[in-house]
């Protein structure tokens, strides 16, 4: 037996996957967005099963804070690009898979095209914009779409965009307002949530490709660990769709960042770059970090005056009155609510768009 074929044997042996299905698979082509707590397990037992061609995008670095839960990365793989950590560890598991790295945003610009270039995607995001856009994209080019989300102690999981089954829209059809639903850098999550749901669509993807069982197609499969209860949901197309529907009002693919991100009018934000010239420049500002100390202390922009979001409206006396007030978070939606909250106290306050995230993305 060869090499390959002992690795696999385990599988081959079911009799509803066989050598077609083990055929099936290594021909195929994934394609993950994201390598993190969803992505992480997807891509490590889809890896193992032997998928042919693994895409991945990301073009984040592995924090501490990620180790609970992104199980792909590990204590030295710390400061690394996610990319890179990922393919050493899939390599390791299986280095029969042939790996396609994607060091790039998922925006719209590159979104249709690597998309249109796999069979399926594996949704691993955890922001709005990206997630609207995988769909739009995988409607658009007629890709399954395995979908994927995690809050807290609940986790979603359903497969869109294939055959005549719903698209996300059909469920979701616009973006939520912006600071509305908390990023798990704001609400937190259970480490081993994302390994259950990212396994869940690594079995659909599996599914999907060697056309065993019944997909999640026209179902959406919730989960509560707290209760350790598994439930369905039904999901039918909404003909009124805006891009699956019978009459499609979306026929290109749309960026979300400022829909999904903030709320904050124009003149109460501002970017890194701007963030970076006042500090180049000498603007007098004061830049607050309302994350948590454990945050903080995992990475912070030098400077900054760390004073939690739940302790801002006790420390207003700290605050300036003669400058901005420039304030930061993880990601921005903590931010866009205290930025909010000190401009209806009369402060000259602007958020921080994108937080630390997006300064560490600009290099700076």
């Amino acid at each position: 037996m060869s090499t390959s074929a002992l690795r696999y044997a385990r599988q081959v042996l079911l009799p509803e996957f066989g050598a077609e299905g083990q055929r099936r698979l290594a021909e195929a082509r994934i394609l993950l967005v994201g390598v993190g707590g969803l992505g992480s397990p997807a891509a490590l037992y889809l890896a193992a099963a032997g998928v042919g061609t693994l895409g991945l995008v990301d073009y984040d670095v592995v924090d501490e804070t990620n180790l609970h839960r992104q199980i792909i990365h590990g204590t030295p793989d710390v400061g690394r690009p996610k990319l890179a950590s990922a393919a050493d560890r899939l390599a390791a598991v299986n280095p029969l898979v042939h790996l396609e790295l994607h060091d790039a945003a998922f925006d719209a610009s590159t979104a249709r095209r690597l998309v249109d270039a796999y069979d399926i995607v594996i949704d691993g995001s955890d922001n709005f914009p990206t997630r609207y856009l995988v769909n739009d994209a995988c409607v658009l080019t007629g890709t399954p779409n395995v979908y994927g989300s995690i809050f807290r102690f609940e986790g979603q999981a359903s497969v869109f965009a294939a055959g005549a089954g719903p698209c996300y829209r059909c469920l979701h059809p616009e973006p939520p307002p912006a600071g509305l639903i908390p990023n798990c850098a704001e609400a937190g999550v259970l480490g081993v949530l994302p390994g259950i749901i990212g396994t869940i669509q690594a079995t659909e993807a599996i599914k999907l490709i060697t056309g065993m069982g019944e997909p999640l197609v026209g179902r959406l499969l919730l989960y509560d660990a707290l209760r350790m209860k598994f439930r369905d949901i039904t999901l039918a197309r909404d003909p009124d769709c805006p891009v699956c529907g019978d009459a499609p009002t979306i026929t290109t693919l749309v960026a979300y960042d400022q829909v999904c991100e903030t709320e904050t009018p124009m003149k109460d934000e501002m970017t890194v770059d701007e963030l970076q010239q006042w500090r180049t420049t000498g603007h007098p500002h004061m830049l607050i970090d309302v994350r948590e100390p454990f945050e903080h202390a995992s990475a912070n922009i030098p400077g900054a005056t760390l004073i939690p979001m739940g302790e801002v409206m006790a420390q207003l006396a700290a605050l300036p009155t003669d400058r901005t007030v420039v304030v930061q978070c993880q990601s921005g939606g903590r931010s866009a609510r205290v930025t909010a909250a000190l401009r209806a106290k009369g402060y000259d306050a602007v958020n921080l768009v994108g937080g630390i995230q997006a300064w560490k993305r600009a290099g700076y």
